[in-house]
Order: C-alpha cells, then structure tokens, then sequence
C-alpha cells in the first residue's frame, strides 16, 4: 500500500496471529486483533498527522460538490477530539507516522459494498503501541474511520487493542428527511442534526423545503386554501422569483448566503445536504404566488396549463445554483392518478431541464401513475415510500434506480392517526420479516417476498423520513430531534450493514451519545451539581451579578440596579441581565420572583434564550406565554403588575408547565394540533428554558430570586 515500516510490521504480525472480532460501536468495526496483551492509549496521543502525499485529497465519487480535503476532515477530528478531553492535539503534514500519533493517508485497497459495488467509503484501520493509521478509499473514508476511533476510545477507557480491520458501507446512501416546508427549522438546528448523523456514518440529510398543511377541498373555501399555511424556505431577490417567499415569511427562509453555510457546515462532516423543491403536487405555495397555476384544488398544480412547467422550470433555474450536490429532488408526490400523462410529463421535462442545465441527478417519490403510453424517464431514482403507491420489485425488474424510504420508519410530528412519533427500535432490530435486523434492502418489514435480494445493485440505500403534518405550531424545533433520538444510531448501524443487537446497543449508547462532536440538541448545562444557576442580586461589581452556584456562570448588567432585599431593576426598555448561558434543555426547574410595572410593553420578553422566550403577552392577547420559533403557547393567565409574583417554569420530559404563587397549580403548554381541518388534538410541549437574557425588549420592572435547577 504504502512502504512505511511501522504500518507493514503492523500488517505482518495481524496476519499470523490475527483473531477476528466485530468490536462494539455504532456501526460495528470488523477488527483482527495481533495481541490481547498490546494497546495503544489514546490519552499518550499528541498529533494527528495528514499523509503529505493526500493532503489535498478530495473524494469525488460522493453526493457533495464540496467534498473536504484529507486536510481538513484531519483538523476537524483534533477538534473532536476534544469531546475525548484530549485538547491541543496538534493537526500537521507528514510524509510518515510518528510516535503518539494517528496518521490519515489514502488507501489503494479496493473496498467494496453489499452489492460489491466499489465504495470511497471504505477505510482500513491499523493499531500498534505506537500509534495509529487510517488509510480511508477517499478522505471521507478516513473520516469515518477517525469516527470508528472516536468511539472505541469512548467505550474501552482510552485503550485500543492492536491489530488491523476494514470497514465500508454496505449502501451508499444513509441518513434521514426532515420535513422543513411545514416547519421551519432554524440553520444552526441543521448543522447540529448533520453532525449527529455524521458521528454514526450516515451521509444524508434531504431537506424537504417547501409544502403546505392539507388542503381539505371538501370544506375549505377557495379564499381559505389561498390562506392555509404553505411556505417555500429558499428566499432569493432574483426578480423571476418575486413574491414565491411572502414578506412575512422572510424570517422562516433561507438566504443564498445561508443555505451555503449549511450545506458548507453539513459537507465539513461527511454528509450532504440533498434539496427537496415539491412540485405538481403539495404545490400550494406556487398556487398561492400564482393562482392560474392550479387545478380546483389548489395544492395541485395544472400542468396543462402552458405557464405551469415554464414556471416551475424557472425556479429550478434560479435555485440549482445554490445547491451543492449531485442529486436533487423534485418531490413529485401524490398527484392526481387520473393526470398520469401530465405527471409524467411534468417529470420527464423536469428531470431533462435540471440535467441539461447543472448534470444533477433527479429523485421523486413513488406515486401511483397508470399510464399506457408513457414512462418516467429509467435516469430518475425511485425514492419509495409506500406501497399502495409503487410496487418495488416491480420498479426494480423495469430496472429503476430506488431509494428506500418506506414509511415502516415515518415520524409524524406529535400525533398521527397513522404513525408513531419516534423510530421504532424493535423494528430497526427485528424488521426483516425473513429474520434478523432490518436493512435497507427490506422494503417490506411484513412480507419477504416483497423484498429484493440484499445485493441488488439497484437499491442504493435507505432515508427516514420525518413530516410535519400538522403545522409549525404542532412540535418546537428539538422535538424533531427528539423524535430521532434514542434510536437513529441503531438505524444508522443498519443502513450501513453493521450486526449490532439490541442488547449491545442499549449498553453502549448513552456513552457514545455523550462524546458526539458538533452539535448540543440536548442543550446541555455544564453543572457541578444539581444548582445550574443562581442568582441572590445581592451585589453589583463592575456591572457583573455574581453566580452563587458555583459554576462561574456570572451574569453582566445592562442599564439595571441592585436595591435592597436583592432586587434587581430594570428601569429602561434597554435594561438587561445577560448571561453566559442559551438554553436548558429537558428537566429543569426554573423559579424567579417577578414584579412587572405597569408601563411594561406587552408581549415584552421577561426571559429569553436561542430557543425560546418567557412573555408577558404575545403582542395581542395579556396572556403569559412561552414563543418558540416563530409559534406562542399561551397559557390562560396575566401576570399581575405592579405585585410580586412567584413563577416557576418547569420542564418535564416531553412536557412543560408554569405554577405562579406558592403553592399554585401546574398550568400546561399545549400545542393545538388542526386534523384535516375538521378536528384538533391538544398535546404536551417541550420547550427549552430560556436562560440567556432577563429583561430587555421592553420590558419594565423588577426580579428576585432567579434559579436554575437540572431537575424538573
């Protein structure tokens, strides 16, 4: 591969007295152990070292037009490293190992997955006493491999048993969707959910990025359906595309300038961003900036109409240089069976246009089109999800490309009549229905015999997908990270091929969960103990509160004085206590004494955070309420003015309530859930303590007493 001395002694002794074993991690890691008796210790390592030879490497053969270099994936692990407690690694180029070091390079083994397709995901790992080397088939293969290393430290105390294993995916595409057209989802929120997947090996987030709530044409009037929440995410100031993003959803879209840094944050750990613009169907937002467009339905766009691909192409045309993948989605889901000609239509020129303009790849969903004299196009992928709608055998004989997403793992945000609200981990361990673990191969988790072999070479993987059926304000934006949670690294194991079972898997996820880089959706305090934060404005030093937890976490004073009796006032609009906190995340109690002046804005925020705001009313009602995003839970309340008031906010697992007064009842937050536009469901919601910022905005009045405990 490479003569470098350390690494064939290395290889020379696995070879005689090699032991295989599949080592515990998330993935599983085939491994043949030279000596039970030899290590490496992770905490001796003092560089990470990039193969000058593959330095700038780059791995062409994946989804990202933006792939990083071997130099960069080896900076962006001493980063991670740090989660390890290993700090100041230092990230250099060489031309060999050293002592105490891990070695990225580029392997000219060939690897290969379950269809013995060649994979740039591949890596080949090596471990002496003396270090260690990982030749990955591209620099994304060797990222993966620091992953691998990442988590055996985790799990075996540091320590690493010597000897050489390999490891490549047995599909090339891994990962979730996540439903943004119905709800918007914060940038930030993004990136951290890329770097979620990426510690566990999956490669793929599609961002579904436009869509409206169900348009009930039974019930609903045409001036109701052209009202009925329906959002495109991508703002641009192309005048072709005047008016597609309404003015008061600029704050729930993304810029250019935005959706580059995602794409470029999501890239920078091995997963790519695949963009979803849907169309003819769930196009309500087209109808919406142009009415002409659309059958009596509204969400269903005429394609007969002579404006209706022209338009649709024009925004492809606008958007296709934002996007920074391979492939791109054109949605194309659940439109009118009896316009099959039209729909295939639709996505025959589509896919044409988008490949002659950018040479993009085209996925949709699997949707029922009866037509006898024409065909989707055999260069579009299949994206299945449901089988009333495609049948996949059937697909993969008339030789389709198809990408597993049955709805056996869909997610609904909240409530559903149809499906759950988590992945289900039975399913994800037992859902082969010839026996064993679920893979993407298996499309049907009930019935084998609608299942391909495992090494069809037309299956290229398996999405989850999460939806948003009933709006923005049915779940916040970590509730969709909830709903993954616990289980998406055990999905992530088998879409890569790994054998981990449950059993194993319920013993090493939580230590794994703890180290994972990039990213806090639990938004975690660091506490010494159960006082997180606390707060007796006793004093005022240099316009700093002292923090009496002892943590450190003192709060810096903004236009606000200390009186006696530890009051804290804020006099001005302006007047603010900022912390060095955000947010708190699930089981926390947070108490404060509050007295609001009368002169107090309404809607003015008492306590505010990156994910969430404490009101004294949302701008129209007097009611206290907690905004999360751009949505108000309000609780049937007004806080006094003028008069001291105890609150305690409270989070509770999947719940959150407020007491005022000593003594007094919990008063939930619930989400209002529309079904269908005819019924509602009222359900718990989770929202984060807003614990950067007391006062400002308006707000008048004084507190006492502020503490923040990790317990509910």
């Amino acid at each position: 591969m490479y003569p470098l001395p350390l690494i064939a002694a290395a290889l020379a002794t696995a070879a005689t007295i090699a032991q295989a074993k599949t080592l515990l991690s998330i993935p599983t890691f085939d491994f043949n152990s030279t000596s039970p008796a030899a290590s490496f210790s992770l905490s001796k390592l003092t560089h990470v070292l990039v193969d000058s030879r593959f330095q700038h490497t780059v791995d062409t053969e994946g989804q990202t037009l933006i792939p990083p270099s071997l130099l960069a994936f080896g900076r962006t692990f001493a980063q991670d490293l740090q989660e390890l407690g290993l700090n100041g690694v230092l990230v250099q180029v060489s031309s060999s190992p050293q002592h105490n070091s891990i070695f990225l390079t580029i392997s000219n083994d060939r690897f290969l997955d379950a269809a013995g397709r060649h994979t740039s995901e591949g890596y080949r790992l090596t471990v002496s006493a003396d270090g260690i080397v990982i030749a990955g088939a591209s620099p994304l293969g060797a990222f993966w491999g620091t992953r691998t290393v990442m988590q055996l430290a985790k799990l075996g105390n540091m320590i690493l048993p010597t000897g050489t294993g390999s490891d490549a995916p047995g599909w090339g595409t891994r990962g979730v969707m996540l439903d943004a057209g119905r709800h918007f989802y914060p940038p930030q929120f993004l990136t951290e959910i890329c770097a979620y997947l990426s510690f566990f090996k999956q490669n793929t987030f599609h961002v579904h990025l436009s869509d409206n709530l169900f348009n009930n044409v039974d019930i609903y009037s045409r001036e109701r359906s052209l009202d009925l929440y329906a959002a495109f995410r991508l703002n641009s100031d192309d005048e072709a595309v005047e008016g597609l993003v309404r003015p008061y959803r600029f704050n729930e879209s993304y810029t250019r300038e935005v959706f580059d840094w995602v794409q470029g944050e999501c890239a920078a750990r091995g997963v790519t961003i695949i963009p979803e613009l849907e169309a003819p169907g769930h196009a309500l937002v087209i109808a919406q900036w142009k009415p002409e467009l659309a059958l009596d339905d509204l969400s269903l766009l005429n394609i007969s109409h002579p404006d209706t691909i022209p338009t649709i192409q024009t925004i492809w045309r606008t958007f296709l240089p934002w996007f920074h993948s391979k492939t791109v989605h054109i949605g194309a889901d659940e439109y009118d069976a009896s316009l099959a000609n039209d729909y295939i239509l639709f996505v025959n020129t589509l896919s044409s246009s988008i490949l002659s303009a950018s040479n993009k790849a085209i996925r949709i969903w699997g949707t029922n089109e009866p037509s006898n004299t024409s065909t989707i196009s055999r260069n579009i992928t299949i994206q299945h999800w449901e089988f009333f709608e495609d049948d996949p055998l059937t697909l993969l004989r008339q030789s389709y490309t198809l990408l597993n997403s049955d709805d056996a793992f869909y997610i609904v945000g909240k409530w559903s009549g149809s499906y759950p609200q988590q992945l289900n981990l039975t399913r994800i361990f037992a859902g082969n229905p010839a026996g064993g673990p679920f893979a993407p191969f298996v499309f049907d988790t009930h019935n084998a015999s609608n299942n391909p072999r495992r090494d069809d070479p037309r299956v290229i993987g398996h999405v989850a997908a999460q939806w948003n059926d009933y709006g923005p304000n049915a779940t916040t934006v970590h509730e969709a990270y909830y709903a993954w949670r616990d289980a998406l690294p055990a999905l992530a194991d088998k879409q890569w091929g790994g054998v981990l079972t449950r059993e194993e898997y319920d013993s090493i996820f939580a230590d794994l969960h703890s180290i994972i880089p990039g990213q806090n959706l639990d938004r975690k305090v660091k506490s010494k103990g159960n006082v997180i934060l606390r707060y007796d404005f006793s004093t005022l030093s240099d316009g700093q509160i002292k923090d009496t937890s002892g943590n450190g976490y003192d709060a810096t004073c903004v236009g606000c004085s200390i009186h006696a009796g530890g009051v804290l006032s804020f006099s001005s609009p302006t007047s603010r206590l900022t912390t060095p906190l955000s947010s708190k995340g699930r089981n926390y109690t947070l108490t404060l004494s509050i007295n609001p002046s009368s002169l107090a804005r309404t809607g003015s925020p008492i306590l505010s955070g990156a994910d969430s705001t404490l009101v004294l009313g949302n701008g129209t009602l007097p009611f206290l309420g907690l905004l999360s995003g751009n949505q108000a839970y309000m609780l049937n309340y007004t806080l006094p003015r003028d008069v001291w008031t105890d609150l305690t906010l409270i989070g509770r697992g999947n719940a959150t309530f407020l007491k005022a007064g000593f003594g007094g009842p919990e008063m939930q937050f619930l989400a209002i859930l529309g079904i269908n536009g005819e019924s509602f469901q009222w359900q718990p919601i989770a929202i984060e303590a807003p614990i950067a910022q007391i006062g400002g905005g308006g707000f008048l009045g004084s507190v006492k007493k502020f503490e923040l405990l990790a317990s509910a």
